[in-house]
């Protein structure tokens, strides 16, 4: 890890960090805010209330002072700009994780800020603009929670390691010991979610990191369980607030690696 321009007189700091795949940060909080943002590779970024996959084009606001862990999901290069709050526009002063876009621009001015040999009035011109740049967009997290009970709990894992197992509550009921109205009360009660809901979301889990390889949609959806690509798109749309394209841009490799 490498940290640079960070000084008395100006906002933001920039860290660098090559993840290999696998690589995680425990559960930490910072006493500034922190965008999490990937160069190249995907992060995983999990809080109390969520989990969100980002690639490079996407990054994560993440407040000053909220408990989160980091994983890099392939391997990633990390770089994060972690902003002083008394410094911080309210523009730019979300108090929840949120999603922001990580456009050409923003991506420019990430890469400006690492340098060393910036003036603090360069500096200064740049944090402006990075700030000023910051755009949400409607993502939702689609973490889902796993149920604690035994037989919710071996539906989850099953479905976990076969998303594309279709078989409604009742059939499940034959295989773990419960009925199948049983098991519906049972992940209402401790994932919040109805089963189709919470099986929906956990395929949209499982499809992420194969739209990031560049896996052609369809395929994706087939190995998620779904009967067409374009079913999948619209519950990729309709669950994580954009389509598998606007998520995962096709772009030219980075190369700065």
């Amino acid at each position: 890890m490498s940290q640079t321009g960070h000084g008395a007189l100006t906002a933001i700091f920039v860290g660098d960090f090559t993840m290999p795949r696998g690589v995680k940060f425990a559960q930490h909080q910072h006493p500034v805010h922190q965008l999490a943002w990937s160069a190249k590779g995907l992060l995983r970024i999990r809080t109390d209330t969520g989990s969100w996959l980002l690639p490079p084009s996407l990054a994560l606001w993440i407040p000053a002072g909220l408990p989160h862990a980091t994983e890099a999901e392939g391997d990633t290069v990390m770089r994060s700009p972690y902003v002083d709050p008394a410094r911080c526009p309210e523009s730019a002063s979300w108090t929840e994780p949120t999603v922001l876009a990580a456009g050409p621009l923003l991506r420019a001015l990430i890469d400006h800020l690492l340098r060393t040999d910036l003036d603090l009035d360069a500096r200064s011109r740049a944090e402006r603009v990075l700030l000023d740049v910051l755009h949400p967009v409607p993502v939702t997290s689609v973490s889902v929670a796993e149920p604690k009970d035994p037989r919710a709990g071996e539906v989850a894992a099953a479905l976990a390691a076969d998303p594309t197992d279709g078989r409604p509550l009742e059939a499940w009921g034959r295989t773990v010991g419960a009925s199948g109205r049983t098991l519906a009360r049972l992940f209402v009660a401790e994932t919040g979610l109805a089963f189709g809901q919470w099986r929906e979301r956990l395929r949209m889990q499982a499809a992420m990191p194969m739209l990031a390889d560049g896996m052609p949609i369809e395929a994706v959806a087939a190995r998620v369980g779904y009967a067409s690509a374009s079913s999948f798109v619209a519950a990729f749309h309709r669950i994580v607030g954009l389509t598998p394209r606007q998520y995962f841009p096709v772009r030219p490799p980075n190369p700065r690696g």
